[in-house]
């Protein structure tokens, strides 16, 4: 891979790990993924490992396995691999940061860890650095997600001075409701070039507008032409176009939400829309029902997006 890294920008799929019935990892659809992302969704940059990806729930050799196998079905087809490698040792995450650099991964990403938690800023920059330094050449990402880890130093604080201590330091992946900390991570930082990468995907347009570089999440998999579509319209300024294609996705996400919407319904739409086997999640997490799947499959139809490959953006009844 050609140094030194660009930054991560534009749309990002948080990859799903895909698994066999029996809860190991099915390798051998990845290839597959990676062609289906890039000549169905025109997605070119991945997440790899992270919440979607269930990586907290892999072991560290499978974390390794899944992030080589991206790596080697992605060259020349994916524009950008970023690793995440957080864990609640610091070891651990230093071992995958050292192994993403050695497999030719364009970056690396880490949350806080979440168990025995750092509870001020030094102290989780502290942890991070340590991370940082396993992989120097890397650039690196924050992933900021408090309502999983429990962490709530804000981003904003987080971000102060950062590059002083870590100087391979690129950007966040901020994925929380608090637009006025995101807002003052972009304002405070706009001499710094950071990549300010956004992960609510419902509200991505309001991100947009705060100044968001690109967004990182788990509905790109499956709504990235949908979702570049908006990103075009913002991109030359018609909001209006834009804020159709938000509320659109919006009303599929607000109809699985209520459902009850998380890792194991998005393998199950993954499954459906793409038609390559994502199989079940691993526990502690429990498979999508039948009933789920069959009212998501009713509702993408209903918003024209199962068919979303054959549409142009004038066909749209449905989300219009």
């Amino acid at each position: 891979m050609a140094s030194p890294k660009k930054k991560l920008q534009g749309l990002v799929a948080a990859t799903i790990t895909p698994m066999t019935e029996h809860g190991e990892i099915n390798f051998s659809v990845i290839g597959r993924y990676v062609d289906y992302l890039v000549e169905e969704q025109g997605v070119k940059n991945v997440f790899v490992n992270g919440t979607t990806g269930e990586g907290l729930s892999l072991s560290i050799s499978e974390r390794c396995r899944v992030a080589e196998e991206w790596v080697t079905k992605g060259r020349n087809k994916l524009d950008q691999i970023v690793i995440h490698v957080g864990a609640l040792s610091l070891k651990e995450s230093q071992e995958l940061a050292q192994h993403a650099a050695e497999i030719g991964a364009d970056g690396i990403a880490v949350i806080a860890p979440f168990f025995l938690k750092p509870w001020n800023k030094d102290v989780l920059i502290n942890f991070l650095k340590e991370v940082a330094a396993a992989a120097p050449a890397l650039p690196f990402y924050y992933y900021h997600i408090p309502a999983l880890t429990g962490v709530k130093i804000r981003a904003e604080e987080l971000l102060d001075g950062i590059q002083d201590k870590i100087p391979s330091f690129q950007g966040l992946k901020f994925s929380d409701t608090d637009l006025l900390d995101f807002g003052q991570c972009v304002d405070q930082n706009r001499q710094r070039q950071f990549a300010f990468l956004f992960g609510v995907d419902e509200q991505l347009l309001s991100a947009l507008v705060m100044g968001a570089t690109g967004a990182v999440g788990s509905t790109y998999n499956y709504l990235g032409k949908k979702t570049k579509q908006m990103l075009e319209a913002f991109e030359r300024k018609d909001f209006s176009s834009a804020l159709n294609h938000q509320f659109c996705i919006q009303r599929f996400i607000n109809f699985v939400v209520k459902l009850g919407f998380g890792v194991s319904q998005t393998k199950a739409i993954m499954t459906l829309v793409s038609g390559i086997p994502m199989g079940p999640p691993r526990l502690p997490l429990q498979k999508a029902s039948r009933e789920f799947t069959d009212n998501a499959e009713a509702k993408l139809k209903s918003l024209d997006f199962l068919s979303c490959t054959d549409l142009k953006d004038g066909n749209m009844e449905a989300c219009s």
